[in-house]
């Protein structure tokens, strides 16, 4: 990303190339841009963007560097890497000199964020296309400058010159540095996720790729390494003050009353409470923390009454549905149970995460009378800004975000809310705003991934053939709060000033390959535990389709193989018609050196004090396959499940990094196991009570699996699918599997805790 302090003077350029050819005003103030006539296809963040112009994708300047305007941002994965590699081949230039502009609503294009493994396979394609326009549109104008025809041109390091006579030659600084190029793109009209963009020309075939499929060196991670990266917590601007954010002790009481006395002994410290937020300010930030722990308030009458996490699933199949809703169906599910010989059926319960993030949210804002800049390291900014502007009651164009790297950004987490609050303790002091959350506020009053149960049933029939089956999850909706900050009511800061909730009813199941005869796969939502500022507001947590769901279908596949007392990677074969799907099944199993047998295994030892088994996990994501075996050790005296090896099997169609993703998956089945082995969030009828990591445990080095074997399956003539979460959701159940198999002894409520693994092996 481009170092903050330059971004008065980019954006003033930036601003004068996107208009092509429109007066153009520069204004000192970074929030603060030049118009151009009214466009459909302008930004809503910047009118002067036209997406339906290849200037507001790509610029080459007068030293032959490219910038490249990427609407979105890189969450830590290297994204960033593997889209300047994309359009480094398809312009034909260095990567070195490629700069990814990222995120920031004055300068890209709102592309949505990272979200859906969507980096590469959308963006990555759509910029791949304009890359290539933009070098069929250079190429054009070197045969013009040079007296030859367009086909009698090659290109090399941004130099385009004669075939055969070398010294015929235009470089791309010469051809257009710092200029327009004036050409129309086809836009698909749609902002966020949905964006789209093409040129005319046509992109490279993979036989011709040099740089596509390559690993060269991530460029962010010098910079983090050596501690030179600047994160929202490092920026100090003008008369900055900074801010600590005063949470309730229960859930929905709010600040009656507050004793600003009581931090009168505190140098500069001021309370600001409106409506239902409260914060206190300083000029120096420790004396921002002292003020908010010797603050003295009153707050309202609530009483919640949670039901405590241990009975949380018992409460959610119990609750009433707010909606149903069956996503994919064929044949008759209830007929064929009702025919079937023998009916299997089993209930696996998920549980409540916070999104932990290594580092609090920390967000800053700067707003004037004349607009509003954001400071954030959410992973929707352009949302961010949309929503800073409904909050602030701003016309859009007046909020710029500008994104920069975080301390952690995979789904809805913390940041877009301190960035919010931010927002509205800027407006009201006239002065930036810095808000960091503490620990225990991150871990307290995040938005959470939903508990899940997950109830399946299947028929089989006299010859042993599943002929009905049926999958049910039931949880909070996934959008109790949005998925991203776009609107004032999707964030604290929004509630607690009065915007009302704007809660959606949806749960969501991902593409399932198994085909049987009578089919249905389906979901319910129950109500929220609160309506307003809930510490258990629930939504997008990494991976938000996979672990609560495929934990409960991919163990209850093996579960039914058990039952028919087959190889759980025969069974699944048996069932997954597609090549990808067979194929990734298939060299998972190879490549950990899978025995064929049933499980569990037949020579288990019940006096044993270890026990070692396998499990596999499938899954198809759109257009990802995805195979993993686990290999795990259980300890008797101790209940503790580790996990010895994780094999991998991987085909996201086209690899444009074959290393970055490489150690993608491998982090995703890291984290995974933390989640199956540790993570789970705990609160009693107030209030949320894991709010250290003592109390909201996370995986620790020495308990990852000490062996990780990656095998990526390579398909260039296919394209990119994405990868950045897909690999996590299998763990818990091919873990599960494998415990199974180890002790004979089903695993159905993750994580797996020496307690419940000592009371389920002493149970067996």
């Amino acid at each position: 990303m481009d170092d903050f302090r330059d971004l008065d003077r980019r954006l003033h350029r930036r601003a004068f190339l996107s208009t092509a050819g429109a007066l153009v005003v520069g204004l000192a103030a970074p929030e603060v841009w030049a118009r151009a006539a009214p466009s459909s296809a302008a930004s809503p963040n910047n009118p002067a963007m036209l997406a339906d112009k290849l200037d507001a994708y790509l610029a080459v300047h007068v030293d032959g560097t490219v910038d490249v305007f990427y609407g979105a941002i890189d969450g830590g994965q290297g994204l960033a890497t593997s889209i300047a590699q994309m359009v480094a081949e398809e312009l034909d230039v260095s990567l070195t000199s490629v700069n990814m502009v990222m995120g920031d609503s004055a300068r890209t294009l709102n592309m949505g964020g990272a979200s859906g493994a969507t980096g590469v396979s959308r963006r990555g394609i759509t910029l791949m296309s304009m890359a290539a326009e933009a070098r069929r549109a250079l190429v054009e104008r070197a045969a013009a400058k040079l007296g030859v025809s367009a086909d009698r041109l090659r290109v090399a390091d941004g130099v385009v010159f004669v075939d055969g006579d070398a010294e015929k030659r235009a470089t791309y600084a010469e051809l257009i540095g710092d200029k327009s190029f004036g050409s129309d793109v086809k836009w698909n009209g749609q902002w966020g996720n949905g964006h789209d963009a093409k040129g005319a020309a046509p992109v490279k075939k993979p036989a011709d790729y040099k740089v596509v499929g390559t690993s060269p060196r991530r460029a962010d991670l010098s910079r983090k390494v050596f501690g030179e990266q600047d994160f929202p917590g490092d920026l100090k601007l003008p008369g900055m003050l900074h801010a600590r954010m005063v949470r309730p002790p229960v859930a929905g009481a709010v600040p009656v009353s507050v004793e600003e006395a009581s931090i009168a002994h505190i140098p500069d410290a001021r309370v600001v409470h409106i409506k239902d937020l409260l914060a206190v300010v300083a000029p120096k930030e420790w004396n921002a923390v002292r003020a908010l722990r010797a603050l003295k308030a009153t707050w309202s009458e609530s009483a919640p009454n949670f039901p405590d996490h241990d009975h949380v699933h018992d409460y959610i199949r119990a609750a009433a549905v707010t909606q149903r809703t069956i996503e994919r169906e064929n044949g008759d599910v209830d007929a064929g149970l009702k025919s079937a010989a023998k009916i299997v059926a089993g209930e696996y319960e998920y549980p409540t995460h916070s999104h932990a993030s290594m580092g609090p949210a920390c967000g800053l804002a700067d707003v004037r009378e004349d607009g509003a800049t954001i400071y954030t390291s959410t992973q929707k900014p352009h949302y961010a800004a949309d929503g800073i502007a409904n909050l602030l009651g701003l016309p859009r164009e007046k909020v710029r975000a500008v994104w920069m790297y975080g301390t952690g950004s995979y789904g809805r987490n913390d940041q877009g809310d301190a960035t919010a609050d931010a927002a509205v303790l800027s407006k009201t002091l006239g002065a930036p705003v810095r808000v960091q959350w503490m620990r225990e506020e991150a871990l307290g009053w995040d938005p959470k991934g939903t508990a899940a149960v997950n109830r399946l049933r299947a028929g089989i029939d006299a010859n042993g053939d599943v002929v009905a089956y049926e999958l049910i999850s039931k949880g909070f909706s996934r959008e109790n709060v949005a998925t991203n900050e776009g609107r004032a009511a999707a964030t604290l800061a929004g509630q607690l000033l009065g915007f009302p909730p704007e809660p959606k009813n949806t749960f969501n199941i991902p593409f399932a390959s198994y085909t049987f005869p009578d089919n249905r796969v389906g979901w319910e939502t129950v109500a929220p535990l609160m309506e307003r500022a809930s510490p258990l507001r629930s939504t997008h947590l990494r991976d938000p389709y996979g672990p609560p769901i495929l934990f409960g279908s991919e163990s209850f596949m093996d579960e039914i193989a058990a039952e028919l007392k087959m190889d759980p990677v025969a069974f699944r074969l048996k069932y997954l018609k597609h090549p990808r799907d067979i194929e990734a099944t298939r060299l998972a199993a190879e490549k950990a050196g899978w025995v064929a047998r049933a499980s569990p295994r037949a020579d288990i030892d019940r006096s044993a004090d270890v026990f070692e088994g396998r499990g596999i996990a499938f899954r198809r994501h759109f257009d990802t396959f995805i195979g993993v075996v686990a290999e795990v050790r259980v300890h008797r005296a101790s209940g503790v499940v580790r996990p010895t090896r994780i094999v991998c099997a991987h085909d996201c169609g086209l690899i444009v990094n074959p290393e970055t993703l490489t150690h993608v998956i491998e982090r995703q089945l890291v984290y995974g196991t933390g989640r199956t082995t540790v993570e789970e969030l705990h609160w009693d009828k107030d209030k949320v009570t894991s709010v250290d990591w003592i109390k909201y445990p996370v995986l620790h080095m020495e308990h990852a699996p000490p062996k990780i074997e990656i095998h990526l399956i390579s398909r260039p003539d296919a394209a990119p699918s994405g990868a950045a979460e897909m690999a996590l959701g299998l763990v818990p159940a091919a873990m599960g599997n494998a415990v199974f198999d180890a002790t004979g002894v089903r695993l159905r409520r993750v994580p797996f805790t020496p307690a419940r693994v000592k009371e389920a092996l002493e149970r067996a």
